[in-house]
């Protein structure tokens, strides 16, 4: 039997049309990722499932005493401390509570029964354990909700909706207030939950990871395509494909047959042919034209090259009024470097950021920048800085004060800010558009530096694979803070960790911290197995720690062989230009082809260099 099932749905807002005879069907245990172009009406939608908003046609029909679970749009308030708010969520718990207060002897066994078939007595400890995973340890729970910030109190806000159990979970970008961390213990978590769930996200892992299937919101319909993310991208483009041959191909039978009419429909001995061509044709399926989204593209200016280190700190601390956050910092970025941060938030992440873009003075130590070193830095609190009443042109211009207006939209047209939205005002803007706009602002001036601090909490699936496409083509150094396992996945090669005050390379890959992460929620276990599973855990992992280097090593030779090849591409293209080969030009072609030598040496050893880590992590697996 169906948990949920929507039939023929109709909604509008504000004239416009976003689901049109819509269908789903959601059964028991079943997790759905949501995914659209921003505007297509995924929140909306999980808002009419909740009862929350009013269907203009159609049906929603709940199973019979299903339990829905949503995370509430207003952040929790008053003195209540965070675990209290949390149990909270569980109304049934505390009605069964409340009433064994006064229950008879007969109605207070039946009340203790269902406390233990829902796990009342484990409640407080799963309460805590789903609290620790956002990021709140002991002394956090304990404290009151007034003292947090809005941020943290919207993941007190998806603990108590996790922890209630519903039957059905509805989620709407739940990672966007969530760090790296807490991003990858609710993957895990999601991913053991038992009841069904509609997600609605812009992160690709997650929906890899964590669903069943995904339902596409596309023109008002609905349609559901079974795996995660990547098997959806995977189906959908071999549909198109098909779908664009069958079109030919009906479309040629068609113009053939036509052709025949045309030709003899009033030539009395061929007009009986002609008439069951014309009922042929009438006959030809009717195939539906493949309406191609404009794909979404941004383009970094390219910077001038300096000599390394471009940066370089040396015994630095950092802090704020005196009070350091970070100390002993002696670490360097070179321009072909592209670093991830992790570390949970409040560790420090934004500060060393801060303290790399020159918005904060070191304590103590030293932080020594190349000469001609530009710093391009990007983090979501400026759209804080943004001028309601004024458009992105303006704040472009008053950024480029020497710009013409056709160098001025030029630059925003690079991330997909168009005529019409470049004069828009920033009050009428979407926040994926102002997220455009200070990606516009922070690369103005071709940074050799990018400092790019949570930037795609607002940029659906496509911009955020059109800015990892454009960090490829980047030929600057990229330092990056994201929740966004999948960003840091493709875009960095150098993981640095922030943590006890301090900041240090992470010898590992994304799948050796995740390991890390687990070692360090998994609770002690006092049975006799105990000892020796964690002596399994801690040899396992002493394994990957050992072989990290040589991961690293092989990564890294992927990477310059993947550089070395696209120099070479852009070499030989330009070496294939007849306008090189005149008078004048003859140093420049000489410099081309030693370039073109050197290159093809350098590709020989950084294969010889991962083949032995290969062959080395291949003796290390045996």
């Amino acid at each position: 039997m169906s948990l949920l099932t929507l039939s023929d749905i109709v909604i509008r807002i504000a004239g416009r049309t976003l689901l049109d005879r819509a269908d789903l069907t959601v059964d028991p245990g079943r997790r759905i990722g949501l995914v659209g172009r921003n505007g297509a009406g995924k929140s909306t939608l999980l808002k009419a499932i909740a009862g929350d908003l009013a269907i203009d046609g159609g049906e929603i029909r709940m199973a019979a005493r299903a339990r829905l679970g949503q995370v509430k749009q207003e952040a929790p308030e008053g003195d209540s401390p965070l675990l209290d708010i949390v149990l909270q969520g569980d109304r049934e718990r505390l009605a069964l509570l409340a009433e064994a207060e006064t229950a008879e002897p007969h109605r207070l066994a039946e009340i203790h029964e269902r406390l233990r078939a829902i796990g009342a007595d484990s409640a407080p400890a799963r309460a805590a354990a789903i609290l620790a995973g956002l990021g709140f340890d002991a002394a956090a729970q304990a404290r009151p909700i007034a003292e947090f910030s809005g941020g943290w109190r919207m993941r007190v806000a998806l603990a108590t909706a996790l922890f209630a159990q519903p039957d059905l979970l509805l989620l709407d970008e739940p990672t966007n207030h969530l760090d790296l961390e807490a991003t990858l213990w609710l993957e895990t978590w999601l991913a053991k939950f038992p009841g069904a769930a509609i997600i609605v996200s812009h992160d690709r892992g997650l929906l890899d990871r964590c669903v069943h299937a995904i339902a596409h919101l596309d023109r008002g319909k609905i349609t559901l395509t079974p795996g995660g993310f990547e098997e959806f991208v995977r189906i959908r483009t071999e549909r198109a494909a098909q779908q664009a041959a069958m079109a030919v191909k009906v479309a040629a039978q068609r113009a053939h047959m036509q052709a025949y009419v045309d030709r003899f429909r009033f030539k009395a001995s061929k007009a009986r042919q002609a008439q069951a061509r014309l009922k042929a044709i009438a006959k030809l399926p009717a195939i539906e034209a493949v309406v191609e989204d404009t794909p979404t593209r941004f383009e970094f200016p390219q910077p001038q090259q300096i000599a390394p280190p471009i940066l370089a700190l040396d015994r630095a601390a950092a802090g704020y009024d005196g009070r350091p956050v970070l100390r002993h910092l002696s670490l360097r970025v070179d321009m072909d470097d592209r670093i991830a941060l992790l570390g949970a938030n409040g560790n420090g992440k934004s500060t060393l950021a801060k303290l790399i873009a020159g918005r904060l003075d070191p304590l103590t130590g030293e932080v020594r920048r190349g000469p001609k070193l530009k710093v391009g830095y990007f983090a979501q609190h400026q759209t804080e800085e943004l001028v309601p009443g004024q458009t992105p042109v303006d704040h472009m211009a008053r950024a480029l004060p020497r710009a013409t207006e056709t160098q001025v939209r030029s630059q925003l047209a690079r991330f997909g800010l168009d005529a019409d939205r470049a004069g828009t005002a920033i009050s009428s803007l979407s926040g994926g558009e102002k997220a455009r706009l200070l990606l516009a602002l922070a690369t103005r001036d071709a940074p050799q530096l990018l400092i790019l601090d949570e930037p795609t909490n607002h940029l659906d699936i496509d911009a955020r694979e059109a800015l990892v496409r454009a960090l490829a083509d980047f030929e600057g150094a990229v330092l990056l803070i994201t929740h966004d396992p999948h960003l840091v996945e493709l875009v960095a090669d150098r993981l640095w960790l922030v943590a006890d005050g301090t900041v240090a390379p992470f010898e590992g890959d994304l799948d050796d911290y995740r390991a890390l992460l687990a070692e360090r929620a998994r609770p002690a276990n006092k049975t006799e197995a105990a000892p020796s599973r964690r002596e399994d855990r801690r040899e396992r992992a002493e394994a990957r720690a050992a072989t990290a280097p040589l991961r690293r090593r092989a990564k890294d030779a992927e990477a310059r062989m993947a550089k070395l090849a696209a120099e070479r591409a852009k070499i030989e293209a330009k070496l294939a230009d007849p306008a090189l080969y005149v008078p004048g030009r003859a140093v420049e072609v000489t410099a081309a082809q030693t370039r073109l030598a050197a290159i093809g040496r350098e590709t020989e050893a950084a294969e010889l260099e991962w083949l032995e880590a290969a062959e080395a992590l291949e003796a290390a697996g045996s």
